[in-house]
């Protein structure tokens, strides 16, 4: 509010906020004109299996360069100007920056829990790294905070702009609150009260514009430029990445010599699995550092198959905190060098993962927060691994309230307890008694149930039925099948 729009940002914030064609035309041209046009379904991988990576080139090793990297009491000037005129970090300047990360002024070492139940039921350690503790609930606020304290007074006092529907925006606005500058938060019209009133409860001011992310972080860059103020990037700015680098330097501390033989993290746009894969790629390369996307928001899996970034032509948005169109260009640099793959997980199995989470820790992990745990799940079970350990990320737990029926209604389905059946019998007397002695009079529990009458000689019946092996499963459908009613499973 110290920073009055400019007449032109603000005809540019009325015509986001109209989602005009236009608008969601010229914005969606320039974001797939720079890079390939893709579809999510452009990639398929076995579940659990490691999806195809092009290696990198590898991150510079100058020692020139090394010895410019910022350490322990420098401070950069024009935020990463400098750093970025002289090349991008290399591996030991990352391990530097990590090292250097101011990051816990605002948030705080989070606790690494064993999941006994689930390490029980896949027959391995499983570790949570419990991000979704800290202040705002989200990992977000490491990287925010550790940009913005090292922007210089004068750029603190312009203040600081960013584009976010939700973590992010938190981040930003309690790391502004602590240094004292003013933060506007741009946000999409379809962002959902509760996270706006987090943001403003935080002291920001937020702006709603345009229908789309790619609308809202053209506006956020123009206000930016308009109003002096700095940027903060989700993920794509290498402070940003160390400080999210943190977080693997927490695991690795909390391990202590019981290392774990792969850590899972959730990925977005690719700036907190950049971050620890830097730390831990540097200190203890043995480890595996696997990435976990939704098969219909698989950004990163996509580009790294390809040799080279790709953008979405959809994307699925049920895990909101990692649906992102084009990874950055510093966090696939970074990716392609260092991870060891990306296992791709479907939407029934992170509806599970937090009900897995929830039943050890009794917390409600949001979609893309219990990503890492369901990647951790699909890639145990592929790989037939026993008695290892393996840490996943809990990245975060800002989720609505009115997508807990969903999540339920998919965990299920995810852990293969239930399955979906469609049943077509002859609308006929007595038709449907047989098929209720032969479904429904089984053992196996019915857990949802459809029928309706049809004015032709069949009629189908959708219903759930809860199973505990895929045997049972085996031995219904063929009694179905022999009583003379046709069965599909749906799930």
């Amino acid at each position: 509010r110290s920073h009055p729009s400019t007449s032109a940002t603000s005809a540019m914030a009325m015509e986001c906020a109209r989602g005009t064609r236009a608008a969601r035309r010229t914005w969606k041209v320039r974001a797939s004109a720079t890079r390939p046009s893709a579809s999510p379904d452009d990639l398929r991988v076995k579940p659990g299996a490691l999806a195809p990576l092009v290696r990198g080139r590898g991150l510079a090793q100058s020692d020139a360069f090394r010895a410019a990297q910022p350490c322990e009491g420098q401070v950069e000037r024009n935020g990463d100007k400098e750093a970025c005129e002289r090349g991008p970090p290399s591996l030991e300047g990352y391990l530097r920056r990590v090292l250097c990360s101011q990051v816990y002024d605002v948030a705080r070492e989070s606790e690494l829990d064993l999941l006994p139940r689930l390490s029980e039921s896949v027959g391995n350690e499983l570790w949570l790294k419990r991000e979704d503790c800290q202040p705002v609930f989200s990992f977000k606020l490491r990287g925010a905070y550790n940009k913005m304290v090292r922007m210089d007074a004068e750029a603190r006092k312009n203040g600081v702009v960013c584009s976010s529907a939700g973590n992010h925006a938190q981040g930003v606005a309690m790391a502004a609150a602590k240094l004292g500058c003013s933060a506007v938060i741009c946000m999409p019209v379809t962002t959902p009260d509760i996270k706006v009133t987090n943001v403003k409860r935080l002291g920001a001011e937020v702006v709603l514009v345009g229908e789309t992310y790619d609308e809202c972080q053209a506006y956020a860059k123009q206000r930016g430029r308009e109003d002096g103020r700095t940027f903060v990037h989700p993920f794509d700015d290498p402070d940003v990445i160390a400080g999210q680098g943190t977080v693997g330097m927490e695991i690795l501390r909390q391990c202590g010599n019981r290392l774990p033989e792969a850590i899972f993290v959730p990925v977005g746009g690719g700036g907190l699995i950049a971050g620890i894969a830097a730390y831990v790629k540097a200190v203890r390369p043995e480890i595996k550092v696997i990435g976990v996307e939704p098969v219909g928001a698989n950004a990163m899996a996509l580009s790294l198959s390809k040799g080279e970034r790709v953008y979405l032509d959809k994307v699925d948005g049920f895990a909101d905190g990692v649906a992102v169109r084009e990874v950055g260009e510093e966090t696939f640099r970074v990716a392609s060098s260092l991870l060891d793959g990306v296992v791709l997980v479907r939407n029934d199995e992170i509806c599970a993962a937090i009900k897995d989470v929830f039943n050890d820790t009794r917390s409600v992990l949001e979609p893309a927060g219990a990503l890492a745990v369901a990647g951790a799940k699909a890639y145990i079970q592929h790989a037939k691994c026993k008695g290892c350990r393996f840490v996943a990320i809990g990245s975060g737990a800002n989720m609505n309230f009115d997508r807990l029926r969903y999540v339920s209604e998919l965990a299920d389905i995810g852990a293969h307890r239930e399955v979906v059946l469609a049943t077509t019998i002859p609308e006929e007397r007595g038709s449907f008694l047989k098929f209720v002695d032969t479904a429904v009079g089984s053992e196996l529990p019915v857990t949802e149930f459809r029928y309706r009458f049809a004015a032709d000689m069949k009629a189908t019946i959708l219903y759930g039925v809860g199973i505990r092996t895929e045997v049972e499963l085996s031995v219904l459908l063929q009694n179905l099948e022999e009583a003379g009613m046709t069965s599909t499973n749906l799930t």
